[in-house]
Order: C-alpha cells, then structure tokens, then sequence
C-alpha cells in the first residue's frame, strides 16, 4: 500500500481533502492531508487566492516540507488545483517519491524526475484554470521528461468536480476520477 499526501486547494483544507483521504484509507493506504492555512478557509475562490497571497507562498511551501518531513522518502506527492503546485515544489527535494497525483492541476516537472516516474494528471474538460495550450505544452514537457504520465481528462464538470460542495461537482467523473486514482496507488508500493 501506499503512503499518499494530499495538499489542498486554494480554498483551504476543506470536506474534499477529508472525504479524499478517508476514502484512501479506507482502501488501505496511508493518507495526509495537511493544513497550509492554519484553520483558514476561504468561502469563494476570491477569498481562497486573497489567503494564499496573504499567507504567502514561501510560508505555505514551508509549511508542505514539515507536514512531510516525517514521512518516508517513497511518499506519494499529490494535491488538489493549486495543491499540485504545492506537490511539485517538494518534488525536486524527494527524488525517491514513488509517485506524483496532481488533481485539477497541472503543475512544474521536476528538473531531477526519475525517468519512468508514474504520475497521473486529473483535469476537467476544458478547464477554466488549464487552458487546452498550457496542458498541450505541459503534455509535451512530461514525455520529453521520461516521467510515465497518464493524462486523464474529465468532459462536464467544472474546475474542481470532485467536489461535491461546489457548482463544479460532477459525481460521474468524480467516481471514475477515484476509480482510476485508487488503481494508481495500488500498483505503487511506498
């Protein structure tokens, strides 16, 4: 089973990164969500960018590190829209990751990313967020990388549709969204 770490959205750890990892555990793996705003929650996507430029990125990327400085090196890296981001800014520093999750975001490659590196990319269809070029160009960046990418891509739901508190929620991709996610880390050993 796998050791999976799941960063939230700009929104703040909220019911989506709880149901997520409980839904993890429950099928055997070990999964975190930490908190990067220290309680905050934001209750748009406004008020969510209006934390995390008040929090600052250093702090929450600070933040990242000590909520996994206890897990092992083989630890799954993953996040939620802007928590993918979260998840590639410790990518570089954990090159023994034995896995990459990024879920309604895409986000940098790591300049080190072991050749072969499973990594899988949930995205909606289109996307708000991740226009068609940005993805096409990171596609791009991922198989001249040698990383084992596999782009899943959602039609119907909005930006974040696996979350059931927003307009976006699509409960068809979202269950296909876990299917494929728990197929992902049961072929993953950490």
């Amino acid at each position: 089973m796998a050791t999976v770490i799941l960063f939230h959205s700009v929104y703040g750890l909220r019911s989506l990164e709880h149901e997520a990892v409980e839904r993890l555990q429950a099928a055997g793996h070990k999964a975190f969500a930490p908190d990067l705003y220290d309680g905050l929650v934001a209750r748009s996507i406004d008020e969510g960018f209006k934390l995390k430029d008040e929090i600052g990125w250093a702090t929450i990327c600070e933040r990242a590190e000590w909520a996994i400085a206890g897990l092992p090196a083989s630890t799954v890296l993953g996040g939620f829209s802007m928590g993918a981001a979260v998840a590639a800014s410790l990518w570089p520093k954990r090159p023994q990751t034995a896995g990459i999750l990024f879920l309604h975001g895409i986000a940098e490659i790591a300049g080190n990313a072991r050749k072969g590196l499973p990594l899988q990319l949930h995205l909606a269809n289109p996307d708000p967020f991740e226009p068609a070029e940005d993805v096409a160009a990171w596609r791009s960046a991922a198989a001249q990388s040698g990383i084992s990418a596999d782009i899943l891509t959602y039609p119907g739901g909005g930006h974040l549709y696996t979350d059931a508190s927003l307009p976006d929620y699509d409960a068809k991709a979202t269950d296909l969204t876990w299917s494929r996610v728990l197929s992902f880390l049961d072929t993953i050993e950490t």
